[in-house]
């Protein structure tokens, strides 16, 4: 199934989505004058099309009492894969960002008494790298979909991806191409890539 482009319904449903991803799709039909059934095609389309990867929760973690929240930007040197993993699999890390320039900024909530020894447990062995810690008041999350482009972009070439456009599945992912070319040349280096070429 091709997905060559988002109209303004689907920005509509994703904007909504991203308010609260357990809205009914009746309460969704109703703000985009649609049908449940109709809705709930389009976001399995937009699941199919790699659109939505997942509805998720947004837990007010001072709820529970879960410690101070903090930025830290740390430029982890040699052992950047290292760190990325320790970040991703530790509980206190919320959210994982990496600059252009090879920085990891991350968010977490810890023990404020205890943020420095937590760092450089996090930090091993890579106990040389530079990081500068903030303190947050407050965050505040606001999706926005504004400014989102209405197409998909070939993951071959770049260009939009409209009605002649083609979509493929390859390793349980979607896949979006503008032409029969730009997919043929995507599926010859995939294929090469998987052989160890």
């Amino acid at each position: 199934m091709c997905m060559a482009s988002l109209d303004e319904t689907d920005i509509e449903i994703l904007r909504l989505l991203s308010h609260d991803a357990r809205r009914s799709y009746t309460d969704i039909a109703k703000e985009v004058d649609l049908s449940g059934p109709a809705v709930a095609n389009r976001i399995e389309r937009l699941q199919d099309a790699g659109v939505i990867n997942r509805f998720t929760v947004d837990i007010d973690r001072t709820q529970l009492g879960t410690g101070a929240q903090i930025f830290v930007q740390v430029d982890p040197g040699h052992s950047f894969d290292t760190l990325r993993s320790r970040l991703d699999e530790s509980d206190a890390v919320e959210h994982v960002m990496v600059t252009a320039g090879g920085e990891l900024w991350f968010n977490a909530r810890v023990d404020v008494h205890n943020v420095h020894p937590w760092l450089r447990s996090l930090l091993e062995p890579a106990d040389k790298a530079e990081y500068t810690v903030t303190l947050i008041d407050t965050i505040e999350w606001q999706p926005s979909l504004d400014g989102t482009e209405f197409a998909l972009t070939c993951t071959e070439c770049g260009n939009t991806v409209d009605s002649e456009g083609q979509s493929e599945w390859f390793d349980n992912r979607m896949y979006h191409f503008c032409c029969s070319t730009c997919q043929r040349q995507f599926e010859d280096k995939f294929n090469r890539l998987k052989e160890g070429v």
